[in-house]
């Protein structure tokens, strides 16, 4: 990620808006049918990889508090101390927890999740000071680099490859 450039607050806002509402547009135009065909080797459904991309928005905002911490020194923590049990397992894991989570939701549920919580993802960039996005974090999924790097490649780009995944584009 170190060759492009690092978008600033202003650019990764507007891309993350105008990108949050070209996604959500063109799932709600997809037929329903599109939604219950199988994508992935694993088995997974249009409506269960649009599980996924809700549910990995919703942990976007918390980029920022690990970016916030990578610049503030923190205590360190106890002794044989384990990751957060949100990740226990392994990213794969986490994944088929969330999509299992929300088996029993409409596409246009999930649809409105991926809204929410992209609002969720802006309201955290608003609020975010201008050198936060600089600052070097590196993501669950292992990508590192600026804070609005990382964002650009999971939230816009990640987000909008699985967008094409469900459209079998």
């Amino acid at each position: 990620m170190a060759e492009q450039s690092t978008p600033s607050k202003a650019q990764l806002i507007e891309t993350l808006r105008s990108t949050g509402a070209e996604i959500a547009a063109r799932l709600r135009a997809l037929p329903p049918e599109t939604f219950e065909r199988g994508r992935y080797e694993n088995g997974w459904n249009g409506r269960q990889i649009l599980a996924l991309i809700a549910s990995i928005e919703w942990t976007y905002p918390r980029l920022f508090d690990l970016a916030r911490g990578a610049s503030t020194p923190r205590p360190a923590g106890p002794a044989g101390a384990t990751a957060s049990r949100g990740m226990q397992g392994g990213i794969n894991d986490y994944n088929e927890r969330q999509v299992e989570k929300r088996a029993g939701a409409s596409a246009a549920e999930l649809i409105t999740e991926f809204e929410t919580n992209r609002a969720a993802t802006i309201a955290a960039a608003e609020n975010a000071g201008e050198a936060l996005f600089s600052t070097p974090i590196r993501s669950a999924g292992g990508i590192t680099g600026p804070l609005a790097s990382v964002l650009t490649a999971i939230a816009v780009l990640h987000v909008a490859q699985h967008v094409n995944d469900i459209a079998a584009e």
